[in-house]
């Protein structure tokens, strides 16, 4: 019975007896929990019909609201029905009070971000770089960024992107420092989340990064295990060739009479 005034109730909103497949009906249910354990709930059912907004039910009022000439009647008519009213209280019961304690569950979950701090330098030669701060996996969405230089908060040169969902209730953010170079500073990144029971600080390291450290480290092992084994082929090439020199020496044995008197030339 609800299907068929429902029907009739978007016909005749529309002033048009007829629905095409461009046609576009909606009908959508939200749930509102409020209070310190979600103890309070508010159900609220909109129709909407091409993108313009007909009626609402809200819980709290516990009746509809029309918003066209037609649904303001429909709302009326729904209003004085107790089967409606009826209808509406299972609806709310189902759909947030019974999920009450799901949401407290969910709310009470929280994923420490993970902070990476890296330099990005300018392609225009200019002595100024930027420094990334970003913060990946972490849940709630909640969280503040700021950069602190020598224990101080840095609130010049400082831009912020957009808290965007990374999938599987995860979350991600970046901050961004424009900065000059200085000797005997420190800059750090402070991250406060939920998930810590304290700040977190990522304190920049102008030294080579770790990749870079790496890639360093294996090339100079690299050549120093090629200046090894050259080393050892000339050593080993040369004990071959003394050994062959030595093997082919010949010893000529001369008669002592044959030999020159002293003196003589």
């Amino acid at each position: 019975m609800y299907t068929r005034k429902l029907i009739l109730f978007v016909a005749a909103s529309l002033f048009s007896p007829v629905l095409t497949d461009e046609d576009f009906y909606q009908v959508r249910a939200c749930c509102t929990f409020k209070g310190p354990h979600f103890e309070k709930t508010e159900y609220i059912l909109t129709s909407i019909f091409n993108k313009n907004l007909m009626m609402e039910y809200n819980s709290t009022r516990g009746n509809w609201t029309g918003f066209t000439a037609y649904s303001i009647e429909t709302a009326k008519w729904w209003n004085s029905d107790p089967f409606d009213a009826l209808t509406r209280k299972i609806e709310r019961k189902l759909l947030c009070t019974d999920t009450s304690d799901l949401i407290q569950s969910i709310y009470n979950l929280t994923t420490i971000p993970t902070v990476r701090l890296k330099s990005v330098k300018r392609p225009n030669g200019e002595h100024a770089s930027t420094l990334v701060c970003s913060a990946y996996n972490f849940y709630p969405k909640q969280i503040r960024m700021m950069w602190m230089r020598n224990g101080q908060e840095v609130t010049t040169d400082v831009s912020y992107s957009d808290v965007m969902p990374d999938g599987d209730w995860y979350y991600q953010t970046h901050s961004y420092l424009e900065y000059i170079p200085t000797s005997a500073e420190k800059i750090a990144c402070m991250v406060e989340h939920l998930g810590l029971s304290e700040p977190m600080f990522v304190v920049w390291d102008p030294s080579l990064p770790v990749e870079q450290r790496t890639q360093i480290a294996v090339g100079l092992c690299g050549l120093v295990t090629g200046f090894v084994i050259a080393i050892s082929g000339i050593i080993y090439y040369n004990k071959k060739s003394a050994a062959y020199i030595t093997v082919c020496q010949r010893q000529v044995f001369i008669p002592v009479e044959s030999l020159p008197e002293a003196g003589a030339t």
